[in-house]
């Protein structure tokens, strides 16, 4: 076996210090799985077909291609070979045939790796992540990305966990599982829409073959194929924070279900993927809210359980969290060094040949400052984001309904401050507002009979952008667990 220049246990302690975005090299030049080409996997599957989200390269300006408005296709690889190498009869590329490559990209996006070679599981030890120090870890527990230039995922989060997204062909990253998008195209952002944004801190990386990158939770990052063909294998991993995030995600789910399944005249748009294979019922909703509740709880009291066990140790309250799972500080005092892990404190890490921290740079296209004579006096907040060229951003949204993992919808963040910390506050727009979405103290002040020449018009979008926002989120979450550890929980 080729040495390595880092072992597991090595790559655990990096993994648990890591507060950004960061490239291994030289872990996976021996792992088989380097040879998952497109032209090997279409040995490998034979005749099956692979589910492809199509875009067009060319959409409405500054504004993201979201899944909803993408069209979907079944082929097979041996078909999605044949058209990125300009073959156009449907006899040799099947559906693609309706998609001419000069205007379209395609990407197989999100495949469970466990069910796309259900048939050839012995391929699961392809993928060693047990050299990053999780044992066991392999294809099973990993997902497959197959796209080609141009294919891109919108600014998102991933909402649990941390990310290692290996490249296998091509250049680019993946996202990740069960995502919170924004509205923003980071790549040409809309400041007169997002003027907060021109204070992002773009942090941009071309992942090669063989590299590994490191997501850290909750970091915004948008994603693009930049080669003829990529492909791309990723591994959620799990933290005892996405406990409650599940709750929230259940939380927003049935949230948003129950307004947007509800006919009224301005439900006519889409907050759920095209993927989801039919909307549930509220009973089935309220059902996965009780199971995320009771094993949050569950996990929660073990959790207690083992403090109790520690009698020399003084207890710590429990710290609450923002919708980013960070810690809170409620006073402006340092909490006891007992309260303190060993892991509070970072370590030095091992940067060089082998560990490159991912670069940053300002965002550049910004309108001259004199367009936004409102943002001149304020000050510039740090605005940490990833652009992965595959690239990525910040941008404070509120969360996607989800579904399992695989629903999200799109307008979440419009008007909203960009930040780094999900703990800044949101204001919805108001009719005339451009700064953010704040209203001028002369509207916020008005008298009665000055509001009564102002119409309003709350929709039910309004409502669910006020009503799924990260923080409102995390607040009824934490209320709901706290009824139920109360006991003052509703007995049906």
């Amino acid at each position: 076996m080729t040495p390595k220049p880092f072992s597991p246990e090595e790559i655990q302690k990096i993994l648990g210090s890591l507060q950004r975005p960061a490239v291994f090299l030289n872990i996976t030049c021996d792992w088989p799985v380097l040879l998952w080409t497109v032209d090997h996997l279409s040995r490998c599957l034979g005749g099956k077909a692979v589910r492809f989200r199509m875009g067009r390269r060319q959409h409405e300006k500054k504004t993201p291609l979201f899944e909803t408005q993408c069209s979907y296709v079944e082929a097979k690889l041996e078909e999605f070979q044949s058209w990125t190498e300009g073959q156009t009869g449907a006899e040799d590329v099947g559906c693609f045939s309706n998609y001419p490559l000069s205007l379209y990209w395609a990407y197989a996006d999100y495949k469970y790796i466990a069910l796309l070679l259900q048939e050839k599981p012995s391929m699961f030890e392809d993928v060693v992540w047990s050299q990053f120090g999780f044992p066991g870890r392999n294809g099973r527990d990993s997902t497959l990305w197959i796209g080609t230039e141009g294919a891109n995922t919108p600014c998102h989060l991933d909402s649990y966990g941390y990310n290692l997204v290996l490249q296998v062909q091509g250049s680019r990253i993946p996202y990740e599982e069960s995502s919170v998008f924004s509205q923003v195209d980071v790549l040409q952002p809309d400041l007169q829409r997002f003027p907060a944004f021109r204070h992002a801190r773009a942090y941009t990386v071309t992942l090669q073959p063989g590299q590994v990158l490191f997501v850290p939770r909750h970091w915004w990052h948008y994603v693009e194929s930049v080669d003829p063909i990529t492909v791309s294998v990723n591994s959620w991993i799990e933290l005892e924070v996405d406990d409650e995030a599940r709750v929230g995600e259940a939380l927003t789910k049935a949230i948003v279900c129950a307004l947007k399944t509800t006919p009224s005249n301005d439900n006519d748009d889409d907050w759920l993927n095209p993927t989801e294979e039919g909307l549930v019922g509220h009973d089935e909703n309220m059902q996965y809210l009780n199971l995320a509740v009771g094993a949050c709880m569950e996990k929660r009291g073990l959790t207690s359980h083992r403090d109790q066990q520690t009698q020399d140790t003084p207890a710590c309250p429990r710290a609450k969290r923002d919708s980013r799972g960070q810690a809170k500080n409620t006073n402006s005092s340092s909490p006891p060094a007992e309260c303190l892990s060993s892991s509070s404190t970072p370590s030095t890490m091992p940067f060089g040949p082998h560990l490159i921290p991912v670069a940053w740079n300002q965002i550049t296209n910004q309108e001259p400052p004199e367009q936004n004579p409102k943002n001149q006096d304020r000050p510039s907040p740090s605005r940490d984001c990833d652009i992965i060229r595959s690239s990525s951003i910040t941008q404070n949204t509120p969360p996607r309904p989800v579904s399992g993992s695989r629903a999200q919808h799109q307008h979440g963040g419009e008007g909203m401050s960009s930040s780094g910390s999900a703990s800044d506050p949101l204001v919805l727009p108001q009719p005339g507002c451009r700064d953010g979405g704040r209203p001028p103290p002369r509207d916020r002040d008005q008298g009665k009979g000055d509001r009564a020449h102002c119409p309003v018009s709350i929709t039910t979008n309004d409502l669910l952008q006020c009503l799924v926002h990260p923080e409102v989120i995390a607040r009824v979450s934490e209320l709901l667990m706290e009824r139920v550890q109360s006991g003052t929980a509703t007995t049906p």
